[in-house]
């Protein structure tokens, strides 16, 4: 009898280091694996259909938005990028965990559609913390570095509605708690635990 896999939601602020976590604990688990999305922007050079994303017109997006056929979608720069409901439900009856590395704004979407799922929300040691990490990209002006800032900070009062939630204060610690989350065996990182809302209210205060 073939086991389900699991479905992992992982959301953060800009800047709180999800995508360097999700790639860590990817690396040391070959049984994550990541959900192909579908976008309407151009595909670039470096970029394979079928493996980076799935490329469709606009036309064609929206018509699989009619239909029902993603677990979440959004548009982001005039372009659309959506989780293939079919697909993922694929990978989980092959027994693959697969993860979707999304906004909470997608995370909303995809726990309505899949209540079963599992959500983990990555979040910074502070809000100074944050900006220093914003500013030492070195990519952006000062306008754009504040905007992302208070987008960010906007996006961690979301954090009540995920499962648990990871402080990336270290690099190390914060993959082995993402890991024992993934695992079952973590309880000390669920949202309604007293010692994760008061460090939430001190990375907030």
């Amino acid at each position: 009898m073939s086991t389900t896999g699991r479905l992992f939601v992982i959301s953060a602020p800009s800047g709180a280091g999800k995508t360097t976590l999700v790639h860590r604990i990817m690396a040391a688990d070959p049984s994550l694996c990541f959900s192909i999305s579908y976008t309407t922007r151009d595909r670039r050079h470096n970029e394979k259909e079928g493996e980076s994303y799935h490329f469709v017109s606009k036309e064609q997006f929206e018509k699989m938005i009619a239909a029902g056929e993603f677990l979440e979608h959004a548009e982001v720069f005039d372009n659309y990028y959506g989780t293939p409901k079919q697909g993922v439900q694929d990978l989980l009856k092959q027994g693959r965990n697969v993860i979707l590395e999304i906004d909470w704004q997608g995370a909303q979407q995809v726990r309505k559609n899949m209540p079963d799922c599992l959500s983990v929300f990555i979040l910074p040691p502070s809000v100074k913390e944050l900006e220093q990490r914003l500013r030492g990209r070195a990519t952006d002006s000062d306008e754009v570095i504040a905007r992302r800032l208070a987008d960010s900070v906007a996006d961690i009062s979301h954090w009540q509605e995920f499962d648990y939630a990871v402080i990336n204060d270290d690099l190390d610690t914060a993959t082995a708690t993402l890991q024992s989350i993934l695992g079952g065996d973590n309880e000390a990182n669920l949202t309604t635990s007293p010692e994760i809302k008061a460090a939430l209210e001190q990375i907030l205060s």
